[in-house]
């Protein structure tokens, strides 16, 4: 009935396709949506609806349990209010409506029996980046429901403490530090970086301080990961997220382990963010000198 601003079809995503050039994609949120789907008896799996700030509005054909998770935002039922994380029964005919968040971004909505579009390469994702899975939601767009599977007794209410005021991220550095400066990393562990309106499901732009190069030209292109902060030429770090490309040219400065992205997807355009560099143990394991004495570029080694 309403799309709302950005509306798509997410699941845990399509691991293990990076050698096809195919991204994992999948609920920027993962405890968000494995949440909702836990308050309606699905497995994590199951595919929600994830929306973008404003929401979205769907009429249900038949009765079915429904929650919203994510992002804080109103929900009503046939135009009255309903709860927001927990389970919901709507009857058939009903409209359910997800509001504007009234803080974060991302909100999931989750339907007993979970969304059943036909799954690509193992799952129900959409993948803007590569266009795999179905299409962004457009009104009047209909989509299938699967059977319920019962829902658990245990799982009544979600706890969800909001969005921090500052966005932290912790930052594995490597495998491509060496090409920035001393000061460079320095600024990257001190500035004052904020979220920028232009990211996307593919990346999380910031504002503040370049980074600069220790060394000119290109790398080739090389694999990149989830998490992976890539600093493009002009200077400030890009953090990738489910979305993102397998590959890229412009060197990777540190990686964000995936356990902190999920407040990335709820960082609104303005959020302030700090990154904290750390070195993985991983660095204890030398790369190999070369005759120059000198060690080959290519990251922390290990």
């Amino acid at each position: 009935m309403r799309a709302g601003a950005l509306t798509t079809v997410q699941d845990l995503g399509r691991p293990g396709h990076a050698h096809l050039g195919v991204p994992r994609s999948g609920a920027l949120d993962e405890p968000a949506h494995r949440l909702a789907n836990r308050l309606v008896g699905n497995r994590p799996h199951a595919a929600t609806l994830e929306t973008t700030l404003t929401g979205c509005a769907v009429r249900v054909r038949r009765a079915v349990t429904v929650a919203v998770t994510g992002a804080p935002s109103p929900v009503t039922v046939g135009g009255r209010p309903a709860a927001w994380g927990a389970a919901v029964h709507v009857p058939a005919g009903a409209v359910v409506e997800v509001g504007r968040a009234a803080a974060g971004l991302r909100a999931y909505l989750a339907f007993a029996g979970g969304i059943e579009v036909e799954p690509v390469l193992g799952s129900r994702a959409t993948d803007l980046l590569s266009g795999l899975g179905p299409s962004p939601l457009a009104d009047g767009a209909v989509l299938p429901v699967g059977a319920p599977h019962g829902r658990p007794a245990d799982a009544d209410t979600a706890v969800w403490r909001g969005p921090a005021r500052e966005l932290v991220l912790p930052v594995a550095l490597g495998p491509r530090d060496d090409w920035f400066t001393a000061a460079a990393l320095r600024t990257l562990a001190t500035g004052r970086f904020t979220v920028s309106p232009a990211g996307n499901r593919i990346g999380l732009r910031t504002h503040g301080p370049a980074l600069e190069r220790a060394r000119g030209g290109e790398l080739p292109s090389e694999g990149m990961v989830l998490g992976a902060v890539q600093v493009p030429p002009d200077g400030r770090p890009v953090v990738f997220l489910a979305d993102h490309p397998t590959t890229g040219g412009y060197p990777v400065v540190g990686v964000v382990p995936a356990r902190a992205l999920a407040a990335a997807a709820q960082a609104v355009p303005g959020t302030p963010v700090r990154f904290v560099p750390f070195r993985p143990r991983t660095a204890a394991v030398r790369r190999p000198v070369v005759p120059d004495g000198t060690r080959p570029p290519g990251g922390y080694g290990g």
